[in-house]
């Protein structure tokens, strides 16, 4: 915990008897016949004829009518058109692989090196495995004639049904939830159409008997199950691997295309920013799986230098083409930005947890103690970064423009606009020799405020947070974790991931100029909800799932830590950076942006005082949190952008 951004449970592998029987169901071949079920016209399977079964059943005709032409290739063209009513509706249907009779199990002339009329005796298809999959023009005792009808199966209609299939794999795959139509067409394009046409039968479960005779290759009773966004490979989200192609994309279009001729700024700007999505899910996955495999000491090094390497890795090359260019409006949209995540995480994240969990459970309880220390920290951390902020507007000049006499009375009141405190009066002694200091000390104090509480948290008084995880831990278990990834891929995949997201981060500052130029939304707006909650999207998803499971405790934690973070890793970063490459970021911050981070830690204070909540009392975070984002919505930009 404490700055922690994952969890340990999410990078070990789970004993599979310790599985639930839905998520077992995820990882199971379609090739498993089940009891009555009830009704196979469901809404998911109406889908699946709407959006492949019609299409791909008519293929299956013509094929078959192709194979048909040809004469030779007849078996096959009868097995189309078997194949064909199936994939219209493959619902409460089961395709077999039979035995054929010992007539037809010689293996053809065209077999490498057997002899011409073969010797059932001696086939390999007799008993014992099954030949390897590129064989299937040797299956009978014809010889030639059957390698004919073969070879124009594997040169006119396989290569056709492979795209096909293929097409929908893929599109059932990046849609998750029809991922078993996934399975359905890779398994039918590796097994079934590779077999003999006299080895595949084609029944209705209704007409079989239990037990069939002969394997059973497919056997699937619904095209869409809900809890797909469970699924994982090798230990990584569906989603995240989805996700992974998008950076491709990303990265080709943005470096290839750097004149814009294919795409505009606004899209390679969203394509830059969806891209940190996957990868930061990448980072923090392999930050815990070293953690994991590591002591407190490593884990703790790791976990304070990679945690935040998402959101400094965009920070830091905003401010850097912001000095380059001259252009003070960089470092305002990444003050937006660190306070976007910092409100977002205090408010949106704990508040959306307690409304889905509360929909569930009527009252959820939660660990007010270690809460209670993550509230200190934040109040520490606050008044901290928001220290330099204050100090200026008691000692600073305030420098007004636009005023005007309302009274014409020289004495009179002026209504003035543009008002700011000015730092740089008398060549700045008020700012190097007050403010700076200040800022350097400020930076100082809280990362060492931050190491105190990892070693309280996680080693004097770890007995706080008592909270079991993953299910290896629970009485009964005692199977040891096994991780998904060892120390070296963990390590590759963080370097290439953190690689990926500099660039990434690089072509979403390159691309920003024209919205914040041409937009007419204010830049505080796109700086407090865009670039500040986007990186966190999968943190969101973590907090949701945990309360889903009612343990709202993980969930408040991992928005108060990514907010500790903000304030105790992140903005002392930040300054220490702006002492070896001048930038125009200084640790001084707009009033809006003041009021509303204490505002919002002081709230989330009072509802985390009894170690109780609902949904109601989400509710009113998540209404707080939008009334704040109407506030930055309306308010105007920055002076100067």
């Amino acid at each position: 915990q404490f700055g922690f951004k994952k969890w340990k449970s999410h990078v070990t592998a789970r004993p599979w008897e310790d599985r639930s029987e839905i998520v077992k169901e995820l990882y199971s071949d379609l090739n498993v016949i089940r009891g009555s079920g009830g009704s196979t016209v469901t809404c998911g399977n109406v889908l699946y004829l709407l959006l492949f079964g019609w299409w791909l059943s008519f293929l299956y005709v013509l094929v078959a009518a192709m194979m048909f032409i040809t004469v030779v290739g007849a078996p096959y063209g009868r097995l189309c058109w078997d194949l064909a009513g199936y994939f219209l509706w493959p619902f409460g249907k089961v395709i077999q692989k039979v035995e054929v009779p010992k007539s037809r199990r010689a293996l053809g002339a065209c077999e490498a090196g057997a002899e011409a009329s073969g010797a059932g005796e001696t086939s390999a298809l007799l008993g014992g495995p099954v030949p390897r999959r590129w064989r299937p023009w040797c299956w009978a005792d014809a010889g030639h004639w059957q390698c004919a009808g073969t070879v124009a199966w594997l040169c006119l209609g396989y290569p056709a049904l492979v795209l096909a299939h293929g097409l929908v794999c893929i599109t059932a795959w990046l849609l998750v939830f029809l991922i078993p139509v996934a399975k359905l067409s890779a398994r039918t394009t590796t097994r079934v159409l590779l077999l003999p046409p006299e080895r595949v039968l084609v029944r209705r479960l209704k007409m079989t008997e239990v037990p069939l005779e002969g394997e059973v290759i497919l056997c699937c009773y619904r095209a869409v199950n809900p809890y797909y966004y469970k699924y994982a490979v090798d230990g990584i989200n569906v989603f995240a691997v989805n996700l992974l192609p998008l950076v491709l994309v990303t990265l080709v279009l943005g470096y290839v295309d750097s004149h814009n001729r294919l795409t505009s700024s606004p899209v390679k700007f969203t394509l830059a920013l969806l891209s940190i999505m996957p990868l930061s899910y990448y980072i923090g996955m392999a930050i815990a799986s070293i953690s994991a495999q590591s002591n407190f000491a490593v884990g703790a090094v790791v976990n304070a230098t990679f945690g935040s390497i998402t959101e400094l890795t965009f920070y830091i090359t905003a401010l850097i083409k912001g000095s380059r260019e001259g252009n003070r409006c960089y470092a305002e949209i990444v003050k937006s930005a660190l306070t976007g995540t910092l409100v977002g995480c205090v408010l949106f994240v704990p508040g959306l947890c307690m409304v889905i969990g509360g929909i569930r459970h009527q009252e959820q309880r939660f660990n007010s103690r270690s809460a209670g220390v993550s509230s200190a920290l934040l109040f520490l951390s606050v008044g901290g970064v928001f220290a330099p902020t204050l100090f200026s507007k008691v000692y600073g000049k305030l420098v007004c423009g636009e005023c005007h006499n309302v009274t014409q009375n020289p004495l009179g009141h002026y209504l003035c606009h543009n008002c700011h405190f000015d730092l740089m009066e008398n060549n700045g002694t008020l700012y190097y020799s007050h403010v700076q200091p200040l800022v350097y000390t400020v930076s100082l104090l809280l990362p060492a405020a931050y190491l105190i509480g990892l070693f309280f948290t996680l080693k004097t008084h770890s007995h706080i947070y008592d909270i079991h995880i993953s299910d290896c831990h629970m009485p009964g278990h005692h199977h040891s974790a096994v991780v998904h990834w060892s120390r070296w891929r963990a390590l590759v995949i963080l370097l290439l991931s953190t690689l990926c997201m500099s660039a990434c981060a690089d072509l979403a500052t390159e691309h920003i100029s024209p919205i914040l130029t041409n937009s007419t939304i204010s830049q505080y707006f796109i700086g407090v909800t865009v670039l500040a909650m986007v990186p966190e999207l999968p943190e969101i998803v973590n907090g949701i799932q945990f309360a889903l499971q009612n343990n709202l405790s993980l969930s408040i934690e991992i928005g108060n830590c990514i907010a500790v973070q903000v304030c105790m890793l992140q903005i002392p970063i930040l300054v220490l950076f702006t002492i070896f490459y001048p930038t125009n970021f200084t640790l001084v911050f707009s009033d809006l942006h003041v009021y509303a981070s204490m505002f919002s830690v002081v709230l989330m204070n009072y509802i985390f005082m009894d170690g109780k909540c609902d949904y109601f009392q989400g509710t009113v975070l998540v209404m707080v949190y939008f009334i704040l984002l109407a506030v930055y919505f309306f308010a105007p930009s920055p002076s100067g952008c």
